[in-house]
């Protein structure tokens, strides 16, 4: 039987979060109501926060990842002792509050992940569980087991409907995430009616087949005796994560509207309110929290916090006196030390040198690996291709967690948004790596990157028309110019092997940035100085200056800086003097000062853009382009690029005419 002070806090939960909606005229009670009683059983029952101190490192993770029950987030965190105030709340969905209209990390405190974009809060989830299961291995010792903590997420029918959540629930079962625990608010409605309309499968029979284990609750309205029981059982399962269905009523509470879509994305109104708060006894005025419920949450949710926090502390004092080398590597790692001397570790080439920066990528990686104990990532099964596999640093799996190299298969969207769970779970530096073209399929979760200001590294290869064979299909086009459109989001194409370093360098030490690695399949010669990071992180730079007076700039990114710079000493042949600008990332570029800016594109000094990829983005910079503004073609990738006119005769004939 529910205890009457739990009937209250759970009611507490689901008016405080229609308070919310109603003062707002906004927002989606249906989830509040509904999923309050699990929710509740969750925080003050099972997990392991303390409010006092968000990011104590070793607190259980949870994710709501069908955010937009957003103001169901916010009355917990209010309630847990978080600082999210009554005044908070009544700010809900207005313009610059503590409340925004779904959860964003770094904004609110006590949120772990920004959610909202159905599908990629679970995602995230499983990336936090997966950043857990790795650190545990690495560090924990006999008795003394400091990295140890559940990740937890609430679902709805939406998230699995999504492909994103299909292709992290996949991962997680084959990588065994123990420690991952999700509750399916499963109330068989979605936005635009029942859900039979568009959805009739057995989720459990899926999620079980994808090495899940699974359990469901009859009755997640009144019975959080029995998802109690659920999550200890999820708990004491070890080797699978554990997907529990609970199955709820939609705006439960509400008498006419409960039940319906109608409770969905709309508030209820003054009479179905009023309705409502009588239907469940609820004689509070607005915002109000009952003493008994303050008490409630006091007395569980956060002394079981704080005490959890100090018992860790005291491991940790044991652990850093018995292991102080892996302790000061893991305190470092949590604090986002990388500790790398670059110009000491990263491989040098000489100029002239052939090599495709795919290649040189993988090279500083390995070097990185060696050098940085946290480095971690995969490829969405292409890691050969892509050149990111990590030698000898060993294969991160279900038996062997402690490995470094990711083997995501073939889920890009899936990869992507795990690895923005690995980043914010903290303690690693994560990246994930497929071809460029296929950027298209881990698009939102690179915007989520940006938007949750996670420096997750994407390294992406076979950037252009020279894939050649392959076709259209695999020949990017329109990818630089839609990536470089995003906002917060480094889109680095480096001319050569150097560059590439300096691409790296300039990834690692961000801390609130993304970057996009965009890298050549072909060889390329290496035109830039082994210490030309400075030069990268402004943007663009003079990377082959005239011998005279320039008549016009050639400005380029990527493979295509050396044929700007070939076709630069053709052009001199003929006594035509140009400046050969590399430009690798718009982006850091626009960020320096005009005067900066105006002795790299000089002004009055026409200009003329070389790049493989569609124009548009360029015309801001320069007068002329040579670009791409159709799909490529299949066949060798010398004659695909000679076809398109990325050669030193058309480039030379595009300067003459622009002068």
């Amino acid at each position: 039987m529910m205890r009457e002070v739990e009937m209250k806090s759970i009611n507490t939960i689901r008016m405080l979060s229609v308070d919310q909606i109603e003062k707002a005229k906004s927002g989606h009670p249906g989830i509040c109501m509904g999923a309050a009683p699990m929710t509740y059983t969750l925080f003050n029952k099972h997990m392991n926060i303390n409010p006092e101190n968000s990011q104590w490192f070793n607190r259980d993770r949870f994710i709501l990842s069908a955010g937009h029950g957003s103001a169901l987030l916010y009355s917990m965190l209010h309630l847990s002792g978080f600082d999210v105030s009554i005044d908070d709340l009544k700010q809900f969905r207005q313009l610059n509050s503590k409340t925004p209209g779904h959860p964003e990390v770094g904004h609110t405190p006590g949120v772990e992940a920004t959610s909202g974009p159905l599908g990629q809060g679970i995602a995230q989830a499983v990336g936090m569980a997966m950043a857990e299961k790795h650190l545990a291995a690495k560090y924990n010792k006999d008795g003394l087991d400091i990295v140890d903590h559940y990740t937890y997420a609430i679902v709805g029918d939406g998230d699995l409907m999504e492909g994103v959540a299909n292709e992290a629930i996949s991962l997680a079962g084959h990588l065994g995430l123990g420690k991952l625990v999700v509750l399916y608010d499963s109330n068989d409605i979605c936005l635009d009616g029942k859900l039979s309309t568009s959805f009739s499968e057995n989720v459990i029979d899926r999620v079980k087949g994808m090495n899940w284990h699974t359990i469901r609750v009859e009755d997640g309205d009144t019975n959080i005796e029995a998802i109690s029981a659920a999550i200890e059982e999820a708990k004491s399962v070890t080797d699978k994560p554990t997907l529990i269905e609970v199955k709820t009523t939609i705006g439960y509470g509400s008498p006419n509207k409960g039940g319906t879509n109608g409770v969905h994305g709309a508030p209820l109104g003054s009479n179905e309110y009023e309705e409502t708060k009588a239907n469940l006894n609820w004689s509070y005025a607005p915002f109000t929290v009952p003493s008994e419920v303050k008490e409630d949450f006091a007395n569980n949710l956060i002394s079981r916090g704080k005490q959890k926090e100090s018992e860790w502390n005291e491991l940790v004092n044991k652990y850093k006196e018995a292991y102080p080398e892996e302790y000061n590597s893991l305190i470092s790692s949590i604090n986002g030390e990388l500790n790398i001397n670059f110009k000491e570790i990263l491989p040098k080439y000489e100029i002239g040198q052939s090599v495709s920066t795919r290649n040189a990528s993988g090279f500083t990686m390995n070097a990185i690996a060696k050098s940085y104990g946290n480095f971690f990532g995969g490829s969405a099964d292409l890691a050969h291709s892509n050149m990111t596999y990590l030698n000898d640093q060993g294969d991160f799996r279900k038996d062997t967690p402690e490995g470094k190299n990711i083997w995501f298969g073939v889920r890009e969207f899936g990869m992507s948004s795990a690895g923005n769970g690995i980043m914010l779970h903290g303690g690693l530096r994560a990246f994930v790596s497929t071809f460029f073209v296929f950027s298209d399929y881990l698009k939102p979760a690179i915007r989520m990157s940006a938007i949750e200001k996670l420096p997750l590294v994407y390294v992406l290869t076979h950037d252009s028309i020279a894939v050649g064979e392959d076709g259209p299909t695999h020949e990017p086009i329109e990818q630089l110019a839609g990536l470089r459109a995003i906002p917060n989001v480094n889109v680095i194409r480096p001319a050569d092997a150097h560059e590439t370093n300096a691409a790296w360098q300039i990834a690692l030490e961000n801390k609130e940035t993304p970057s996009v690695l965009v890298l050549s399949r072909q060889n390329i010669n290496v035109n830039a100085e082994f210490n030309c990071v400075d030069n990268v992180r402004k943007g663009a730079y003079i990377i082959s200056e005239a011998a005279q007076t320039p008549v016009a700039q050639i400005v380029a990114t990527g493979s295509e800086v050396d044929l700007a710079i070939n076709s630069q000493k053709e052009l001199e042949k003929q006594g035509i003097y140009v400046d050969v600008v590399s430009m690798p990332c718009f982006r850091l570029f626009d960020i320096q000062d005009e005067a900066y800016k105006n002795s790299v594109l000089k002004p009055g000094v026409k200009k003329l853009a070389v790049e493989m990829a569609s124009s548009y983005g360029w015309h801001k910079y320069v007068d002329e382009v040579l670009c791409i503004d159709t799909f490529g073609a299949s066949g060798n990738g010398n004659e695909v690029m000679n076809f398109f006119g990325f050669n030193k005769e058309t480039v030379v004939g595009k300067v003459k005419e622009l002068i």
